[in-house]
């Protein structure tokens, strides 16, 4: 069975490209368009692996990977904060969250493709 990835972006352009690049490598995927749409998804749905953004309106990514941790199925789940912020600081507030790991956008779609494997095992 195919593993399912909640992709969280407030751009629908980065949604569908995020959502294209793992429906080719066989990954179902769920979309959400900020943190409070996700986390409503993640109560209802199982997921095996998030890639959120981190700036979005009325719920940005940290506060959602807090939410999500907060969750049973989500607590041990890989969380992977994909996003224009490289900061040090923003990258620290985001592990201490529960991020697993970051990708700075753009990325190469292989890139990508590599961590979602390797997180997935």
């Amino acid at each position: 069975m195919a593993k399912t990835i909640l992709t969280v972006d407030d751009s629908r352009s980065v949604r569908q490209m995020v959502g294209y690049t793992l429906r080719e490598e066989g990954f179902d995927v769920l979309e959400a368009a900020d943190g409070m749409e996700a986390l409503e998804l993640l109560e209802h749905r199982q997921v095996d692996l998030i890639l959120t953004d981190l700036n979005m309106p009325v719920m940005d990514g940290i506060s959602m990977i807090r939410g999500a941790r907060s969750l049973s199925g989500c607590r041990f789940i890989p969380i992977i904060m994909l996003t224009t912020e490289s900061e040090v600081a923003k990258k620290q507030e985001g592990k201490a969250a529960g991020a697993t790991g970051w990708i700075v956008k753009p990325f190469q779609p292989e890139q990508l493709i590599g961590v979602v494997k390797k997180l997935l095992g």
